[in-house]
């Protein structure tokens, strides 16, 4: 009403520009009390809630039939029953969304037991293997929120980073904890985890598929030397390249059976040194980025017997 006071006008008379002019200002109040209320009741923020404006877009869609409506109500009051068939028919899509969605998120739900089982399961097979796949889930997660992954990506870098390792079940123990060098035989052994890990994967369905190759892709190489597929650059998944760089570091940065940790500054030095090899050098800056700004305590530096060589970061 304010609309039409401000432009002395009866509501009746109103044309399309002044009617748009009120539906927008009533949106702005309705949006504006309304933030209000949610960021004193829930802190929800300004951004968070601006995303839910779409509902407005319902709202523009069901006011010409309004106006028709409102216009027809003085001269025949049984106009007021037009909109009850849409009401019911809205009702009917409502409830069908509802349950698809319910299905969906059981489904959903069944999904994100079975990984977490699997990572149970990765954990009791091999201490080290477990413990490091969680760490190396708390790095990717924050490095991706750092690249401002959207929803799908971070679901799928999440279960990637909890599961890159997942495969390695099948690969015997003496082989993964072996304290020296692989063998040619026990290498190619070794390697075959990633295609392992994916058809377990891809055994659970739904969006499991998408982690799969995820997985898969977790030792492919900047420059192609890596494996199973030999992919270059770009052509390896966002999500994989994340894991590579976050996998490396906690390797180096943690005791493992073939050498002890590695101190952070030689670990930034190897990533450096492999950046546009082994890992995507954009990556590599944005992870040591974040490493930086998180202050970890650093390790001392072993002897230099310990220190990988450029190109052969084992993870």
């Amino acid at each position: 009403m304010a609309v039409f006071a401000l432009a002395d006008t009866d509501p009746q008379a109103a044309g399309p520009v002044l009617l748009i002019a009120a539906l927008l200002g009533q949106f702005a109040v309705d949006f504006s009390v309304s933030t209000i209320r949610f960021w004193a009741d829930r802190a929800a923020s300004v951004s968070a809630q601006l995303r839910e404006t779409w509902v407005y877009g319902i709202d523009a869609a069901l006011s010409p039939i309004a106006l028709v409506i409102a216009e027809q109500i003085h001269r025949a009051p049984v106009a007021a029953l037009a909109p009850l068939p849409l009401l019911w028919l809205l009702t009917v899509f409502a409830r069908e969304r509802h349950q698809r969605l319910e299905s969906l998120l059981e489904l959903n739900n069944a999904y994100r037991g079975t990984a977490l089982v699997l990572g149970d399961v990765v954990q009791a097979d091999d201490g080290y293997t477990g413990e490091h796949s969680r760490s190396v889930v708390a790095l990717a997660l924050a490095l991706g929120d750092q690249l401002g992954l959207d929803v799908e990506q971070h679901r799928n870098l999440e279960f990637g980073a909890l599961l890159h390792d997942v495969g390695k079940i099948a690969i015997p123990n003496e082989i993964i904890n072996k304290p020296g060098k692989l063998n040619p035989d026990e290498w190619k052994i070794i390697t075959t985890h990633t295609i392992e890990g994916q058809q377990m994967l891809d055994r659970i369905g739904g969006f499991m598929h998408s982690v799969g190759l995820i997985v898969r892709s977790h030792h492919e190489r900047w420059d192609g030397s890596g494996y199973p597929d030999g992919l270059i650059g770009e052509a390896i998944p966002l999500e994989a390249r994340i894991i590579t760089c976050c996998d490396s570091w906690n390797a180096m940065c943690t005791d493992r059976a073939y050498r002890g940790a590695l101190s952070h500054e030689v670990a930034r030095a190897e990533l450096q040194a492999n950046a546009g090899h082994q890992f995507d050098p954009a990556l590599v800056e944005a992870f040591l980025t974040l490493i930086a700004s998180t202050r970890q305590p650093t390790t001392p530096t072993p002897p230099i017997t310990q220190l990988p060589r450029p190109g052969v970061i084992r993870a």
